[in-house]
């Protein structure tokens, strides 16, 4: 299945502006006024509540103050979740991002799920080599594509790796912001549903990467909608489909941006499924992330009880 019902967020201790990751995420910038923190976590508790009453299942583990995790909050570049009881940690651009690597967290999944499989590529930072996640890779998990879009958090021998590893095909190619810097990750200008793709097509300068991409998803009975490079700042391409305890499908965004979109844009993804939206406007200033990244979607099985 393309979509989960079981979602893990990271509640944020020490959410602020992180100087590590700002060297090639254009996204963020440094917010001076007070209370990030405090900001950031009401935004985060709304967002998770918003979530939970559409009746989706959400695990909530609370960050810890040491080590200093700025960044925490965003836990879908460092861990995923597979459908055969995998579980795959991935290797960080930002020495203070490897920290969110934290033992509590596998511990409160192992709790609530089956893992019958981990899988670390932490080990490749040693080589500077680095794939986050879902945040480098797209997954396109009922026909097994990863879609990765190259920076200098994506590799492209760990992308061949992860396929090799989990029977995935890779799709690479290049993705360019409006001012022509390397998109830092796929999933702030490309999303994958079941039936449709949300897609910053303008953001690939090369003619064969983007024919190769329509083609894959025209093979995959996939509609694509396209977003332009402003909607693509506003985070309309950071959008994750989810799915409810009744089967009820959503897309899940940040209110910033659904905003973006146009009348048109709407009722073409309405059609498909209704759109869950929060205000997590703090959070995607300063950290330069938005509402799928903070989403870690949980494929494995539940443990019984």
């Amino acid at each position: 299945m393309q979509h989960s019902s079981h979602l893990l967020m990271i509640r944020p201790v020490n959410f602020g502006f992180n100087s590590e990751t700002a060297a090639n995420n254009y996204f963020q910038s440094a917010d001076t006024s007070a209370g990030i923190q405090e900001k950031a976590l009401a935004e985060f508790n709304g967002f998770a509540e918003t979530l939970t009453k559409k009746g989706i299942d959400v695990t909530v583990v609370d960050d810890t103050p040491d080590p200093y995790t700025p960044d925490s909050v965003f836990p879908n570049n460092w861990i995923s979740f597979h459908e055969n009881g995998t579980v795959c940690l991935y290797p960080m651009f930002a020495p203070n991002r490897r920290k969110e690597r934290k033992q509590q967290v596998l511990d409160s999944i192992a709790e609530k799920f089956n893992v019958r499989k981990l899988i670390d590529y932490a080990r490749y930072e040693e080589e500077n080599k680095f794939l986050e996640g879902t945040g480098s890779m797209v997954l396109d998990r009922v026909h097994k594509i990863a879609y990765a879009c190259l920076s200098p958090r994506t590799d492209a021998t760990l992308v061949q790796r992860f396929c090799m590893d989990m029977q995935y095909q890779p799709v690479l190619f290049n993705s360019v912001d409006d001012k022509g810097n390397a998109v830092y990750h796929t999933n702030v200008m490309m999303c994958v549903a079941d039936e449709y793709v949300v897609i910053c097509m303008n953001s690939i300068p090369d003619k064969t990467e983007k024919k190769s991409l329509e083609t894959s998803f025209s093979k995959t009975g996939k509609e694509i909608i396209p977003i332009s490079f402003s909607q693509m700042n506003h985070f309309a391409g950071n959008m994750l489909q989810v799915h409810n305890r009744t089967g009820e499908k959503f897309l899940v965004m940040s209110s910033q941006a659904f905003r973006s979109l146009t009348s048109e844009q709407i009722v073409c993804i309405e059609k498909y499924n209704p759109v869950i939206h929060a205000p997590i406007d703090t959070i995607e200033k300063n950290g330069g992330g938005s509402a799928r990244c903070m989403l870690a979607e949980i494929f494995l099985k539940p443990a019984q009880p």
